[in-house]
């Protein structure tokens, strides 16, 4: 396989250039505005020149450019911030991160790479911004800004579970070939799906840290210490989450791939006994026999989409069948589900909340590399 010379924008903590290394891929410039995540991806890609600022600052454009140019870049990736559009998020009508695209498409017109790889949620289809004095949507202005100079991928609507990533997650990517080169870039063909059982399914369980504290934890768990260094054998990042006591028992009441709002009696409720107002996918577990769910930015959290561990049945000392894992995922499941390597080499300052949500808004690696790999045979 040939090398290229990358330029990565919204490079977030670099979870989708994980393999790039691997692939002969040298992601000589990198772009964040968040002072930690340009920290953290710093750290990890320790040759690559991390501009850290607002893409929207020419000055801070400028230096991108001329720096990716004297680098010899011949490939961009560009993840511009999905919330304004995520099906998670409140999609704003003409939500000013959407408009981010631009600023990219800007730096891709006076770099001239020969490879563009360009990802977003697949809303980014149907979502309309501003485009001089009309308004259109975004696949239309992409086109119409590059679509001269590059030819682009026929299927443009991807699923991370068909490339060996134990997880769903659909993306819009668009594969762009400078029309002067000989090549065709299209996704590759699709790989089995990974269930969450053969991804997570033999690894020992964890049951939650309570935010009451250590006693009320062991009187609720009394195996939780000897679970605890179990799953830290494993892995540093195999350690239990923390939930309140109301959380957990809602979800040890509730059976896998299921919601708690659906329980009889141990559903979400409000001190008086008021059910919580939530949508169907919220105090979810996930199922054992298919991949993933989405990952989201708020994966930390058991009130949100879908992120609870499924759980395994067992009867409790009055005979009652309950499920154990009630809790989301810890952070090494979440590097498992995002097809991340094990060893990633986290910093050790970045904290929980941090990492999850920089997890949750990242590409899953694999389905990256998968598709690099499908223009690299090429070259």
């Amino acid at each position: 396989m040939g090398e290229l010379k990358g330029l990565s924008l919204f490079a977030n903590v670099g979870i989708a250039e994980a393999y790039f290394e691997d692939l002969g891929i040298d992601i000589c410039v990198a772009n964040e505005i968040d002072i930690d995540r340009a920290r953290f991806y710093q750290e990890i890609y320790k040759n690559t020149n991390m501009i850290c600022g607002d893409i929207t600052v020419d000055t801070i454009r400028d230096t991108i450019v001329k720096e990716s140019i004297k680098q010899n870049v011949d490939f961009i990736i560009a993840t511009p911030p999905c919330q304004g559009m995520s099906e998670a998020g409140l999609r704003l009508e003409f939500d000013p991160r959407n408009q981010l695209i631009s600023y990219a498409i800007d730096v891709i017109k006076r770099i001239k790479p020969k490879f563009v790889l360009l990802e977003n949620v697949p809303k980014q289809l149907t979502t309309k911004i501003q485009y001089g004095d009309k308004i259109v949507l975004i696949p239309e202005y992409i086109k119409s800004e590059l679509g001269n100079d590059y030819n682009f991928n026929k299927e443009d609507l991807v699923m991370a579970k068909d490339y060996g990533v134990p997880q769903l997650r659909e993306r819009n990517i668009f594969l762009l070939v400078r029309k002067d080169q000989p090549y065709v870039w299209e996704f590759p063909e699709k790989q089995q799906e990974i269930t969450l059982k053969e991804a997570i399914g033999d690894l020992p369980p964890v049951d939650p840290y309570l935010r009451e504290g250590l006693t009320e934890t062991l009187t609720r768990f009394p195996q939780y210490e000897e679970k605890r260094i179990k799953a830290l054998a494993v892995s540093k990042w195999h350690y239990p989450p923390t939930h309140s006591w109301k959380q957990v028992e809602w979800m040890m009441h509730t059976p896998s791939g299921k919601s708690a709002i659906y329980n009889e009696k141990f559903y979400p409720q409000k001190a008086d006994g008021t059910p919580v107002k939530a949508h169907h996918n919220h105090y979810r577990r996930l199922k054992w026999d298919m991949p993933c769910r989405t990952i989201t930015q708020n994966n930390g959290v058991i009130s949100s989409l879908a992120c609870v561990h499924p759980g395994k049945p067992y009867k409790d000392d009055n005979g009652e069948v309950i499920y154990s894992d009630a809790r989301v995922l810890t952070i090494y499941e979440l590097l498992i589900v995002m097809s991340l390597p094990l060893n990633w080499p986290i910093p050790e300052w970045a904290k929980e909340t941090f990492i999850r949500k920089v997890i949750g808004e990242g590409i899953p690696s694999r389905l990256v590399r998968e598709i690099m790999k499908a223009l690299l045979v090429q070259i």
